[in-house]
């Protein structure tokens, strides 16, 4: 061993110093290069940055809130049809207003609570964070600050990196692919509020009680309303609620899912420039009228752009 590295000194004699300022200049060509690329990198994204921000400058309160903010009003005046509908004794009418119910639901709590957590339905912070706890909370069952944090703080930030990033994990690695794509989905609105109160650890005593407040009201809210408009009775009432929330959640985990799962991943210690971390790593679907509408354009087939500027609302995604 301890004759290799007079070899290495003998060898590296006699290839002279011609040939190591040949390697060294290469090293220097590769580094050079590799800068290079990294710059044309940051060059592309400022382009593309500046060219968002003058379509935003010139768009108008219409095009950058109003048509989301129009979607989500309109499933929240559906609602007294569907509670009408649910009290009918007639099959048809009954199953009429339960599907109601159930798009509303999805409308609010997806794609209402996505906008919400990105400050997307507001350009004042306090109206966005008023949103935010409303859509989530109350309408959701989830926590806002717990809820922030994980899409956007982790999600978005270190979308499909390895050990950061939630595309990364099985979030159930105990139960079997069909089990978790199509059946556990169905428990997701019994297991939201318990995961919600799991999160509530190292938030402040207010945030906990307005956590609580908002979700009892907002849970309480539908059950008064079925009991009382609807005419129900207390197991039918829990019953409808279940289905209602639950009835898009198959479809939610499948498009959770599909987006990342299978797509490039990424080393914390070595990622790409955030355009290629964004464009590889995330995939937009088809477009689907139904998802378009209850889910949103930013999570269904303009997930790409969600991704690389998450402050745009649906419609100024698919603009």
């Amino acid at each position: 061993m301890q004759n290799i590295p007079e070899k290495r000194g003998e060898t590296d004699s006699l290839r002279g110093p011609a040939s190591r300022d040949g390697e060294g200049r290469g090293d220097s060509e590769g580094d050079a290069q590799g800068k290079q690329a990294d710059a044309e990198r940051e060059t592309l994204m400022m382009e593309l940055t500046r060219l968002v921000q003058k379509s935003v400058r010139e768009s108008s309160w219409w095009e950058k809130r109003g048509i989301d903010c129009t979607i989500l009003t309109a499933a929240f005046i559906s609602l007294p049809a569907g509670f009408l509908l649910l009290g009918s004794s007639q099959l048809l009418y009954f199953l009429s207003g339960l599907l109601i119910m159930g798009v509303a639901h999805a409308v609010i709590t997806v794609k209402g609570a996505h906008l919400a957590s990105h400050g997307a339905l507001s350009e004042s912070p306090a109206w966005a964070d008023f949103w935010a706890v409303f859509f989530i909370e109350v309408c959701g069952s989830f926590s806002a600050r717990a809820g922030v944090q994980a899409h956007v703080k982790m999600h978005h930030a270190h979308t499909n990196v390895i050990g950061l990033g939630d595309s990364s994990t099985w979030k159930m690695p105990f139960l079997p692919r069909s089990v978790y794509l199509f059946i556990a989905p169905l428990a997701v609105p019994i297991i939201t509020p318990v995961v919600a109160v799991g999160q509530l650890k190292g938030q402040s005593p207010l945030q906990i009680a307005r956590t609580v407040v908002c979700v009892c009201v907002g849970f309480l809210s539908q059950y008064y309303l079925l009991r009382c408009v609807s005419g129900l009775s207390c197991g039918s009432a829990l019953m409808v609620m279940l289905l209602c929330r639950a009835m898009f959640s198959v479809t939610f985990i499948h498009v959770n899912i599909f987006q990342h799962i299978g797509l490039p991943m990424f080393s914390a210690s070595s990622r790409p420039k955030r355009i290629y971390q964004m464009t590889h790593g995330v995939l937009n679907l088809p477009r689907n009228p139904l998802l378009d509408w209850t889910f949103g354009h930013s999570l269904i087939n303009c997930h790409i752009e969600h991704h690389l500027f998450p402050f745009l609302s649906d419609n100024m995604c698919l603009k």
